[in-house]
């Protein structure tokens, strides 16, 4: 049957592009709202720093256990239906977050969220590549990690001035309670699939479909683009206030909070190779933003506060460039296992972010900041050498039965 793709200027285009905007805007501000008050935790519950960063940790975990098991069953629930319940119940786990009173227990859900969150990514990329046409799919694609973006800053930010005010426990209210809102305005406006019917397939061709993936360098080689790039990323944003709050530059922790406001140059990011993704190869393009990734990890490891600034901006800029295109790559070559390849390549990217977000930190605590950005270097470059040895327009991209 013919697909029935959403038409650009059509209530159901404009009601599509929304809604996942606003999937972004909850998921991301929930899951990385921590981050900007490691500090406080480590006071909260008098541990260290490089402890305090399993909020976040614990959080990609969910992530990743949630979307191993939407591989298998991501195809039996309707797009919509998934993607609401995640939402709304997500953002109850949230707030459910101030009545905790031990460190394990705040992990524990910690955890709990990442898994429920974990149901608008599996399926999200699938929605979008089968409602909406090839022609602007970059574009909506860019819609969505722009929402990513703005709701990473956005909870960042708020979590900060909310902390601010009234602890860590103030942080989660506010972002589970603004959540829960978005959740509701998604559900009231987001359009259901058409060219998406529920479906149980079996495990055994989930398992072979999984080995197709794996074993496949083309897909392996984005795979592992996506969790060195996610984990490059989270430890700068991990461990960067530790840095301009210490001996260094002592800067207040007002000011250090704005530095989340440098996500807008990550829309930028989004937006500007979505377009160009539509019209030139997005092969070609993930490779010069794999460059970009490099030279701003260069600059920030130069120890002046304008080079690390803006350093920042085009480490920030050069990663959602490069997430925006592996994505795409992606979830447009997997053919009919759509869902399990994409959620494969979200497994492994918050896996990264795990490992790679913990790993450095520890680094950086006990050598400095020049440490940490040379290992942040080192596997930017093997992304890049990944990138350009197996990720080309001639790559082998097998069929699926």
């Amino acid at each position: 049957m013919e697909a029935r793709y959403a038409l650009p200027g059509s209530g159901r285009y404009r009601r599509i592009r929304a809604g996942i905007l606003l999937t972004g805007l909850s998921i991301f501000a929930q899951l990385y709202f921590f981050q900007p008050i490691l500090g406080g935790l480590t006071s909260a519950f008098s541990i260290e720093g490089a402890s305090a960063s399993l909020t976040v940790s614990m959080g990609t975990v969910g992530m990743s256990i949630g979307l191993f098991t939407a591989v298998f069953a991501g195809d039996l629930i309707g797009r919509r239906r998934l993607m609401v319940v995640s939402m709304l119940v997500s953002s109850v786990v949230t707030i459910a977050h101030v009545l905790v009173g031990s460190y394990p227990l705040l992990l524990a859900l910690c955890l709990v969220k990442g898994v429920v969150l974990s149901g608008v990514s599996a399926v999200a990329l699938p929605y979008l590549a089968e409602e909406i046409a090839p022609q602007r799919l970059g574009q909506v694609i860019a819609v969505y990690l722009s929402g990513n973006t703005i709701g990473g800053m956005g909870g960042r930010v708020l979590s900060i001035f909310a902390s601010n005010w009234g602890g860590w426990q103030a942080s989660a209210l506010a972002i589970g309670g603004i959540s829960l809102l978005l959740g509701i305005v998604f559900t009231l406006i987001f359009p259901a699939s058409r060219n998406f019917t529920p479906q149980r397939v079996s495990a055994q061709v989930r398992f072979r479909r999984m080995r197709v993936f794996l074993s496949t360098p083309y897909f392996i080689a984005l795979y592992g683009i996506g969790a060195a790039i996610m984990g490059a990323f989270v430890s700068v944003y991990n461990y960067l206030s530790f840095l301009l709050e210490g001996p260094a530059y002592r800067l207040p922790h007002y000011l250090v909070a704005l530095i989340f406001l440098m996500y807008m140059v990550g829309v930028a990011g989004s937006m500007v190779v979505g377009r160009l993704s539509d019209r030139r190869e997005p092969t070609v393009l993930l490779r010069e933003s794999l460059l970009l990734y490099l030279l701003g990890i260069a600059l920030m490891s130069i120890p002046t506060l304008p080079t690390v600034i803006g350093g920042l901006g085009v480490h920030t800029f050069a990663f959602f460039a490069c997430h925006t295109l592996a994505s795409r790559l992606v979830s447009t070559h997997a053919g009919i296992g759509k869902t399990s390849a994409t959620c494969l390549y979200w497994l492994v990217y918050y896996l990264g972010s795990s490992v790679v977000g913990y790993l450095t930190g520890l680094v950086y605590f006990r050598w400095g900041w020049l440490a940490f950005t040379g290992v942040i270097a080192l596997l930017l470059a093997g992304a890049l050498v990944v990138a350009w040895r197996y990720v080309g327009r001639g790559a082998a991209v097998p069929a699926l039965e």
